[in-house]
Formats: structure tokens, sequence, C-alpha cells
């Protein structure tokens, strides 16, 4: 996951429960009734096969998903290791408050080598644990594990009490620790009352060294010892994906590449390696996590393949490819340190699959698995915007991990958006080494999801097939899930080239928000699925197994021309403005601004600090992101706008908007955006933004550059100092009536699956194209207002299952709006 400026204006996150209805439709009353829309379908011709993997999960340790999330720990840093590498408000002790004396030590004494730190606690003291969220949840009833490494030279007694506010919450526990070395002590609690707010106070009567202080739920998912937090689980569960792909993510591609060694001086800032994350979890070692926090490892690598199996997923894992991404952007030149990861590669694979004969199958099964893990894929490297250094690196991975294991499809990536000349260059490049698989990953606005439904109608089917690792559209409204859905019609209708794709992220903790939207949403109590959730779900449990070819007509009337006011805006930058004007077609002036008297013309809508000086509008605050301020009507069309624009200070360069609606829709010429390496169009729908055309390329400060952009209907041509810098076309119909056919062949059920993304139902005539179908069909419909989102307590977006009795060969359904319907037709 990249973290450019595409990540700007996401929208406000939402989730949900699930709820299931069930109800009786009268069928319309004739087929041959008017209809808005008409579905032809053609069962007698084969469309693509369907691989029960098309649809997946991906799990990335961002927004506290791993600790504090699906991992089911319930103390936070519990072996002391939290430092300012990881967050700069991080201690050794944070999460921890201490009555007496203690202190964090990190010397021979320590439990073993990769668990440097430990806890000295003085005689009579104690130390209390805060959970995460709002502290330690526990059920009334429930059975919680404790357990802790100690050691004491003259043995020593511990006090463990489990409390909020309100007093006890379980009867408290003595642990005896013994006259010898390290030891781990354990003690079960059972819960007297539920509580979200709970502590951890561990008391010794002698001084004490402790590490690795844990409670677990004894309730994990299947139950298993070091385990994950049920709810969670079963939420991916209950998707019934065919893939999980882990780690990362930008976890995978930055930091260091060294290991966690005396001979790397401990590395605290490390990509995610695999070797890190196996064996007993007091072994383990920590690290700094990219998304501002710190990763125990708990949740490793082989609670990852534990969990794919567990739910009948295929894993996919990402390792490192030595080249960085997400802003760092380096190529690790080292060619001793590329070989050892290579090696760790094949490690990992004899890990997963190799016999327990073998050095790392026998590894696995010491861990408590000795049949293997079935992998088949593996993705080296994660976004990486210099492709020609990434590939270089991917084929040396390729070529010795195909030499050992030739079963093995060996993924890359094009790097962080739809676009662009990254993603060119990388394309060309694994379309020319005939790759097997490709990872696209893009998030941008619903708007673009509805434009871009035939986006792989045209790829090339002979070449590389897509794995669309990462996708969404900036939000978790219903209308987030509806042009989601409407794209995911696309994907399926292309399913003979896009053989993988998972939303991304999965999981977010709402009180550590790195990132939204998100499919999961959850705190230390609770969980609820999104809007996109639902989706995702109503989708991965009706995909079928081959696509039976359709068409469907239109909505007429999608394409005005582009039309809105004008705006100067900035973004972590200062930039003054002069000389604006706007002259439409026909020559005649709309807008003449040269600031030597006042700005009341222009309505400040965003940051920053806008004034007048020397003649110029200027922006001055260089912290200030979306500084906007706009003028004319917003129904102008067909006009050039020219703008003389000079950076003054700061990390871009300005921003020229033409066709504002409003705050949340508008285009807007970035230049000298991404840290001022790329200057690119955008387009704001609803607050989302999607890149249309992008170039690189630098804004120098002090330079007074002329800006001009002339829009035709919806054709716009961009000049710089007096050259034309590109143009483009934003002439796709956003279509929000979508629809696939697919066949199930275990059932024999054909699946109509239909979006209508607007605010009129659909009246629409179906042609099943002679098909001998019963008249009965279960339908499954998720239905609500545009803005709905799903909460803790309220589930606005969720599936209603009905039966429908007019199903014949030619029929009439009247589809919701702002509705995802799918009819289930069974064959006779």
């Amino acid at each position: 996951m990249s973290r450019t400026s595409r990540t700007r204006l996401r929208l406000a996150l939402g989730a949900s429960a699930f709820l299931l209805a069930t109800a009786v439709v009268p069928a319309p009353a004739h087929a041959e009734d008017v209809t808005d829309y008409a579905i032809t379908v053609d069962p007698s011709t084969q469309g693509a096969r369907i691989d029960r993997t098309m649809y997946g999960v991906f799990f990335e340790d961002i927004n506290r998903a791993a600790d504090g999330g699906l991992y089911a720990e319930l103390v936070q840093n519990r072996s002391f290791e939290y430092s300012t590498d990881d967050n700069k408000s991080y201690t050794p002790l944070t999460a921890w408050t201490v009555a007496g004396t203690a202190q964090v030590v990190n010397d021979a004494g320590r439990l073993n080598e990769t668990n440097r730190n430990y806890l000295s606690l003085a005689a009579g003291s104690s130390v209390t644990n805060a959970g995460y969220n709002t502290g330690i949840a526990v059920e009334d009833g429930k059975k919680y594990d404790f357990s802790v490494w100690a050691r004491a030279g003259g043995g020593t007694t511990l006090g463990v009490d489990l409390q909020d506010a309100g007093g006890t919450l379980a009867t408290a526990r003595q642990v005896e620790v013994r006259k010898r070395g390290w030891g781990r002590y354990r003690a079960t609690f059972t819960a007297t009352r539920t509580s979200t707010a709970g502590r951890l106070t561990v008391t010794s009567t002698d001084a004490t060294a402790l590490d690795m202080v844990s409670l677990f739920p004894r309730d994990t998912y299947k139950h298993e010892p070091n385990g994950l937090r049920e709810d969670l689980a079963e939420k991916i569960a209950a998707l019934h994906p065919g893939f999980v792909r882990f780690p990362g993510g930008c976890l995978v591609n930055t930091g260091s590449m060294q290991d966690y060694s005396a001979a790397s001086g401990y590395q605290r800032k490390r990509s995610y390696q695999w070797k890190d994350t196996i064996g007993p979890v007091e072994t383990r070692a920590t690290n700094s996590n990219f998304w501002g926090y710190n990763q125990s490892y708990g949740l490793g690598y082989y609670e990852y393949f534990r969990l794919a199996e567990d739910i009948g997923a295929m894993p996919l894992p990402v390792v490192p490819a030595l080249v960085t991404g997400c802003g760092q952007n380096k190529a690790v030149d080292d060619p001793a340190l590329l070989q050892r990861h290579i090696q760790d590669n094949l490690d990992l694979i004899e890990f997963a699959n190799g016999p327990v004969t073998s050095k790392w199958g026998k590894v696995r099964a010491g861990m408590g698995h000795p049949k293997p893990f079935h992998l088949t894929h593996i993705e080296v490297g994660n976004e990486e915007n210099l492709p020609a250094e990434f590939f270089a690196r991917f084929t040396q991975f390729r070529t010795a991990i195909e030499a050992k294991y030739p079963y093995m499809t060996v993924i890359s990536n094009v790097g962080p958006d739809d676009s662009g000349s990254t993603f060119d260059t990388a394309w060309q490049l694994n379309k020319d080494a005939q790759v097997d698989m490709v990872d696209e990953h893009y998030y941008n606005s619903p708007q673009w999801f509805l434009q871009n439904n035939n986006r792989y109608d045209s790829y090339d089917r002979t070449g590389p097939k897509v794995f669309l690792g990462e996708y969404a559209s900036g939000g978790n409204a219903f209308k987030n899930g509806l042009a989601e859905a409407a794209y995911m019609t696309g994907l399926e209708r292309n399913a003979d080239v896009v053989k993988l794709a998972s939303y991304a992220p999965l999981f977010a903790n709402e009180d550590y928000v790195q990132w939204r939207p998100d499919l999961v949403w959850f705190n230390n109590h609770a969980s609820w699925g999104s809007a996109n959730y639902e989706v995702q779900k109503l989708f991965m449990n009706n995909v079928g197994s081959r696509v039976v070819p359709s068409t469907a007509t239109g909505t007429p009337s999608l394409v005005a021309p582009i039309s809105g006011a004008v705006g100067l805006s900035t973004w972590a930058t200062s930039a003054a403005y002069d000389d604006v004007k706007v002259t439409a077609a026909d020559g005649s002036a709309l807008l003449s601004d040269d600031f030597s008297g006042d700005a009341t013309r222009w309505t400040h809508t965003g940051g920053g600090s806008w004034s007048l000086q020397d003649g110029q509008y200027v922006q001055t605050d260089t912290a200030a992101e979306n500084t906007m301020v706009s003028a004319g009507d917003p129904a102008w069309h067909d006009y050039d706008l020219h703008v003389k624009a000079t950076k003054k200070a700061g990390k871009e360069g300005f921003l020229v908007a033409f066709g504002v609606k409003d705050t949340g829709n508008y285009y807007w010429w970035n230049l000298g955006g991404w840290n001022n390496t790329q200057t690119a169009v955008e387009q704001a729908v609803d607050g989302g933004k999607s890149t249309l055309i992008a170039k690189p390329g630098t804004i120098e400060t002090g330079r007074a550059y002329d800006v001009d952009i002339k829009v035709r209907g919806r054709q716009v041509t961009l000049y710089l100092d007096g050259q034309e810098w590109g143009s483009f076309a934003d002439d796709k119909p956003a279509e929000p009536f979508r629809q696939v056919v697919t066949k199930d062949a275990r059932t024999g059920d054909l699946i109509v699956k239909v979006v209508n993304d607007q605010s009129s139902a659909a009246r629409t005539a179906i042609d099943l194209g002679g098909a001998k179908v019963a008249s009965r069909a279960k339908v499954t419909t998720l239905a609500a207002a545009p803005d709905a989102v799903n909460s803790e307590t309220a589930a606005a977006v969720a599936p209603v299952v009905s039966t429908f009795k007019g199903v014949a060969d030619t029929f009439s359904y009247t589809f919701p709006a702002n509705s995802v319907t799918f009819l289930r037709i069974k064959q006779k």
C-alpha cells in the first residue's frame, strides 16, 4: 500500500454487522412491461472459467490489525520492547504504570538474544498494563490464560490481579517463582463480570525480573494456542476467501533489509522478514512497524499459514525484493545481502511445503504442523517505484525459485498506481520476460470505478495474468460499495485475465487508524463489517465457476461538458498567484483578476492562510494541505484559464483547479506534487480523488510559471510556459447499471448479478437465451441510501434474502435504487 497523495481525501469510515431477512416477492405483471434496461444472456456460449481463488483478502498490519487486533494477546507491550524507533512517543514502559520501583533493562541477564529488554521489578512493587483501546476486555464467565517469564534469585511470589475502576474482574492468583533462572509460569482467570476497561497488575514480594507478560482469552479461533481473536477471524472466514495475501504492503518493502542480530547492530526498522516471525514467541525478534507502532510478531508466518488453512484459502506471502517503496524508493546494492534474501525465500517455500526430514520442514513440524501448507504462489516486492532496479532483482528471485520449485507462481508488480510512467515501464518489463502474474494496486474515486468497468476488456489474453492485490474507492459508505460492486462485474467478466483480486486494507482498530477506508472495523470488544464488506461477502459467496456471456443496455445522456468554477490551492507549500483570466470559447471575459485591489471574488474553502502581497494572492502556510480558494460560476463550461503561479517555499509545487463544483468535486492540475516529483491532473468526486494523467516533473522555487488550461466539452489541454504539457478526454461514462452472469457448476445455478448505482429503480427485461429454468429464484439484495454506513451499533447496509417467483426464459425484474442484487436461478 502506498502513501502517495492518493490518500489525502479518504472519506469517513463506516462499517457493519450482518442482518438476514426473508420474504416472498411477487413477480411483475408481465415480461413485456416497459423497461429501462435489458439484459440478454447467451447460455449456449462458454465464457471464461473463474478460479475458486478469484477473490481473497489482503492482511497487512496497519491500523493495529495484528497486535491489538487479530492477534488475541490482551497485554500491550508485553515484552517491554517499545521504543522511539516505533513511535516518537514510545518508551519501554508504554502501556504500563509502575507502583514502587521498576526499570527496563537491556543487559546480559535478558531472556534471550532476540528478546533484549526485560523488567527489573523491586520488592513490593507492581506494574499494571492498560491493554488496548479502553483497556483489557473480558466477558463474564469466560476463561483467560495468564503467563509470564520470570527470574528471582531467591524465589518469590507474584500476585496477579485483573480489575477495573469498579473493582475485581476475576479472583486474584498467586504464582510461585522458583529459585532458578528464567522460567515460564501460568495461571488461569475466570471473569466474574464483563468489562471493556480492565487492567492487569503483577506484584512481586521480592526483587524479580519479568518478561513476556501475557493474557490470552481461552476462546481463540479454532482454539489455537497463541491464537487469533475469534470474532475477527470469523469475519474473514465468513467471506470464504480464495486466498490470503500477507504480510504487506509497505511492511515488506520499507526499512533495512538486514537481519536482527549483533552483526547488523540489532536493526529496529527492518523490512518484514519471515524468519523473524516463527518459533517460540519469546524468541521472535521485535520490529518497528512502518505505520507508526511496534510489531511483536506474535502473529507471524506460521499463524498466517494456519489461518489460511483453517478457512480453506490459498496462502500468498509477499517478500521483499531489496528495493524500497512507499516513499523511501531506494535500491539496495549489496549482492551478498541479495543472495541471502533469495535463499531465505527458498527456505520459506521449504518451511511451507518441505518434508519433515528437511531443515525447514522440520521447523514447521516442531511448531505443530507436520503436514505441508501447499504453498503455490509467492509475490516478490510491493509497489516499487523504481521499475528497472526492481525488475533486475525480481528476475534473480524468480530464476532461483523456478529452478528449485518449478510449480511455484512467482508474482511481480507494476507500482502503486493504475497508470503512468512507472506502470507502463513495469508492465513492459513483465511482458517481455513472460512473467506469470502481475500485481496491480490502485485507490481511486467511486467515479473512476464506474468509468473503468471495461479496464481489462482490452488486456492481452496471451500476456501475464493480473492480480488486483489492492483496491478501494475511498470510503466506507454504501456508495463506495456500489461503485466497487459495479467494478467487480468487470473483473468477473474478465476472469481469464484477472485471476485474483483483494480489497484493501482488511482491518482497522477504530482507536488506531492510519488509513481509511477499511473492510472490517473493531475495538477491544466488538467488530463490524463495513458496507464494502457486505459487497465483498456477497460476491465471494456467489462467485460461480464460469462466466456466462451477457450484454446489457446502458444509461443514456451520461456525458455532459466539464463545467465549474476555477480555483487555486497548495499542499504543504507557500505559493503566489497573479493575472488570473478566464475566457469563454467565444472570446468574452468571464473573470480577470490581477489582485491589484482586493480578493473579494475568491471564496476560501480550504485550510491555510491567504493574503494580498505586492499585487499577488499568496498562501503562506507551508504545513497546510488543500488550501483551496475558488472563483466563478459552477455552470461555466468551455473556457480558457490562465494563471501565473510561483512557488515560494515548501515541499511541493502548486495546484490550479477547474471544473470546481464544490469542496469535494473538482479537477486540479497538481504541478510538483508527490514531494515535488510528479505533475498530474486529478479529479475529485465526492471527496475521493483519482489521477487522469501524470508525468514526472518538478517546480522550481521562486520561478514564475504561466499555467494555461483549455476546457472544451470533455476535452482538456494543458500548457506550461506556452508549451503543451498534455491533454486528456474525460469522456468515459460513469455507467451506473452493470451486470455479469456466472454459472455455478456445483449447483447448476445461473447467477445474475446486477448493480444499480443510481437513485431510480431499474426496470429490466431479462432474456435468458432459451435456458430451461425453474420459476423461482433466490434473491439476495443489498439496498440502502448512498451515504449509509455501518457501525458497532447499527447495520444500515445488510443483505436481505427473498424469493422471486416470476422467472421464465424472458421475464422482467425491477432492481431497487442504489442496490446490488444477485438472482440465483436453478436450471432444469
